[in-house]
């Protein structure tokens, strides 16, 4: 197995593709500490982990909490001894037109995606740091870290946002052998995207089928959504990743959406 003796940490895991990764590394030999914001569903996904022969456990974490951030990183080091690939997968949306939106929500979509992406970073860091055997850092990033949607503001800031922390923290990693990429997908069928759906044919007062066909899908090459499995492996790669060749990379994996 390609991560055996690997420990990694995952936020916003309990679910979606943050379990699709925790799954799939703990496939491939990997502990994996599973930290949502719902405990008990974090606590619902290691068990399937377990009962597939797979070692986890599930953290309550708030990414906006620099105490609970820590806290997590703590019992993550104290349980397994270290911490070699972290993932900060933590996400919402708000769907609303410029005009319209309250700097409340727009505050809100940012803390969850860049406060906690740094808080996560900060924490992972300085544990990789000292146990000098290196690290992997991977950002949750979309095909909108690189193009803007209308009606998604703050989710499009947010995520050009972790484009550029990914790259300061592969200039600032490397000297400890620690790598960072950004995995950008393109709309996959997770909570986030299904509540999407209904709000964007409101928003644009067309049918949800309309938004999945001329909206969502129409610029990818056959149609199709990207997969929670498609992500999973990409971000199985990144983690194994031998060298230093590959960092500071954006890796889009969006049916042909966005090419690069």
């Amino acid at each position: 197995m390609q991560l055996i003796d690997k420990t990694a940490l995952i936020t916003g895991a309990a679910g979606g593709l943050g379990r699709a990764i925790a799954e799939r590394y703990a496939e491939e030999g990997a502990r994996v500490a599973v930290a949502d914001l719902d405990l008990g569903a974090a606590e619902a996904t290691v068990e399937a982990i377990c009962a597939n022969g797979g070692q986890a456990m599930a953290l309550a974490m708030d990414v906006t909490d620099e105490a609970a951030v820590n806290a997590g990183v703590e019992r993550l080091v104290a349980e397994w001894g270290g911490l070699d690939i972290a993932i900060a997968n933590a996400g919402i949306q708000h769907i609303a037109s410029l005009d319209t939106l309250t700097f409340a929500d727009w505050r809100k979509v940012m803390a969850v995606h860049l406060d906690g992406a740094f808080l996560v970073t900060s924490a992972a860091l300085r544990q990789m740091y000292r146990q000098e055997r290196g690290g992997c850092m991977i950002y949750m990033g979309s095909v909108h870290s690189k193009l803007a949607s209308p009606l998604k503001a703050p989710y499009v800031a947010a995520k050009h946002g972790l484009l550029g922390l990914c790259r300061t923290v592969a200039k600032e990693g490397a000297k400890h052998r620690v790598r960072a990429n950004l995995i950008c997908p393109g709309f996959v069928r997770t909570p986030l995207v299904d509540r999407q759906i209904p709000e964007q044919a409101e928003a644009l007062g067309i049918s949800e089928e309309a938004v999945i066909r001329d909206v969502m899908l129409k610029d990818t090459v056959d149609g199709e959504f990207t997969t929670l499995d498609d992500i999973a492996e990409v971000a199985l790669h990144l983690a194994a990743f031998p060298t230093a060749a590959l960092t500071g990379q954006s890796i889009v994996a969006s049916h042909g959406w966005y090419m690069q």
